[in-house]
């Protein structure tokens, strides 16, 4: 039986689970057998395949007004659609799924085998040093909850406003010295260092997004890490919204954690990960007390383990891990065609918006800054959450509208810093589910509707805008059991 796809075939022996980090072994849990040495066999390499990788449900066509129409997938910042090399793996390892660390059969101990090389394949993904380690979560936010309880007491946390609230909230008011959202990244650096040379603590953590996941600037990542660690302090990176569009390289940040989401990466199968130093993991009390992170349990009290199992209580989703895996996997191997892919659209999007009168693209650091393709817009006298319902049932365009979990940085850039006015925007974003056609569609959408208006009578109603008549996608379908 062959194994996932490795993005580093030359570097993993074809045989037993012995290649993992010091920190990645496997400790004993509840007293079971240790990591089980099944066979399994990496793929040779392979050349950077120059083709795009196909997403589940590409030829999707939903109802609007006007018929039938492809589906324009533009709200990968949201959730991605899942790969079908994904989907691959998920169905080939169903077939032998079983119990992960805890069994002696066959299938138990090819399950177990995939589930530590999935960590592997996450592993290097992220870029991880040998000693870090790699934690499976459910999500980004799951992953910085985890880590603000394993963080040591009286830890000073200092975060930028403009963060989504998975990363700006988890820490807690009163150890969290907020940043305001800055002009320029000489503005952020300025700001960021002042208040480490403010507040002097012998636990500092520094947490950043590596991209907006409303404007989708890029930071620098390596910067804001030298800064961190000249004044002692560790840093932590958002990396869910750069994890499907950039490489991840915690090494060669120099950065201390690093978290991202499945369902933005192409598999939307409930994994989340954390990876990053050992020391505070090991030290901070196990995220879910039970089977799997204990040692040993005697009426004299527990041993919680180290390493990942001591924050992977109870029965983990190993059939998330391996589709993470996979499509680690097969965005490293596309990589350059992927940023290829989205640079042409995001060039086309930003293009095409900037002819629009009345459309105002938003930015933190400016037009010039790098970014990964989400582009948040308000159209001048029009509602944003109108106008995300009109492409839908119109013109059969997803995007989403709001203020995207980051209430602080959408309302500063709105010019409503108190949020006394409710003000949100449109965000379109690129990823494998986007086409140049669906692109030019959206640009023409929004023409259209700054200079014909809508085709549909809309009214506003205590629930969001509703179309007159019958909405085109209340249709009755199957359910998928």
């Amino acid at each position: 039986m062959s194994a996932l796809p490795s993005t580093h075939p030359s570097t993993r022996p074809s045989a037993h689970l012995s290649t993992r980090p010091a920190s990645q072994t496997a400790t004993t849990p509840c007293g079971g057998s240790s990591a089980p040495a099944v066979r399994t066999r990496a793929l040779h390499a392979v050349p950077e395949a120059r083709t795009l990788p196909t997403v589940v449900g590409a030829q999707l066509r939903v109802p609007t007004l006007h018929g039938d129409t492809a589906y324009a997938n533009l709200d990968h910042a949201a959730s991605t659609p899942a790969l079908e090399t994904v989907k691959a793996a998920v169905d080939r390892a169903l077939e032998t799924y079983s119990s992960v660390h805890r069994g002696a059969g066959y299938a138990s101990r090819l399950t177990s085998a995939w589930y530590e090389q999935a960590r592997e394949e996450v592993a290097a993904f992220v870029g991880a040093r040998r000693d870090d380690t790699v934690v499976f979560t459910r999500t980004t936010t799951d992953s910085w909850s985890l880590l603000s309880k394993a963080l040591p007491s009286r830890t000073t946390v200092f975060v930028f406003d403009i963060e989504h609230h998975s990363t700006l909230l988890p820490w807690g008011r009163f150890r969290t010295v907020r940043l305001p959202v800055p002009q320029t990244v000489e503005d952020a650096h300025a700001l960021l260092e002042e208040a480490l040379a403010d507040h002097p603590s012998r636990h500092r953590l520094v947490v950043i997004a590596a991209a907006s996941n409303v404007t989708g600037e890029v930071w620098p990542v390596e910067r804001f890490a030298a800064l961190a660690h000249e004044h002692g302090a560790r840093i932590a990176v958002d990396a869910a919204q750069l994890s499907a569009h950039r490489t991840i390289d915690l090494a060669g940040w120099d950065a201390d954690y690093v978290a991202f989401s499945g369902h933005k990466t192409y598999a939307p199968y409930g994994a989340g990960v954390l990876a990053g130093r050992s020391d505070w993991l090991d030290a901070g009390t196990p995220y879910l007390l039970g089977g799997g992170a204990t040692r040993a349990v005697t009426e004299d009290g527990t041993t919680w383990a180290t390493g990942p199992a001591r924050h992977e209580g109870g029965s983990p989703n190993v059939i998330g891990a391996i589709a993470l895996a996979a499509a680690c996997a097969t965005i490293s191997r596309h990589r350059d065609s992927i940023e290829e892919h989205e640079s042409r659209l995001l060039e086309r999007l930003r293009a095409g918006l900037d002819e629009v009168p009345g459309v105002e693209v938003l930015s933190i650091f400016g037009d010039d800054s790098d970014r990964v393709g989400v582009v948040a817009f308000t159209i001048e006298g029009w509602d944003s959450s109108l106008v995300s319902q009109v492409l839908s049932v119109e013109h059969g365009i997803g995007v989403r509208d709001g203020r995207f979990c980051a209430h602080l940085l959408v309302d500063e850039l709105l010019d409503d810093p108190w949020g006394e006015r409710s003000a949100t925007a449109v965000r379109a974003s690129i990823g494998l589910g986007s086409t140049r056609e669906g692109v030019e569609r959206l640009v023409a959408a929004v023409a259209s509707l700054v200079e014909e208006g809508t085709t549909a009578t809309w009214t506003l109603t205590g629930s969001g805008w509703a179309v007159e008549g019958t909405d085109p996608r209340d249709v009755e379908v199957d359910r998928p059991w």
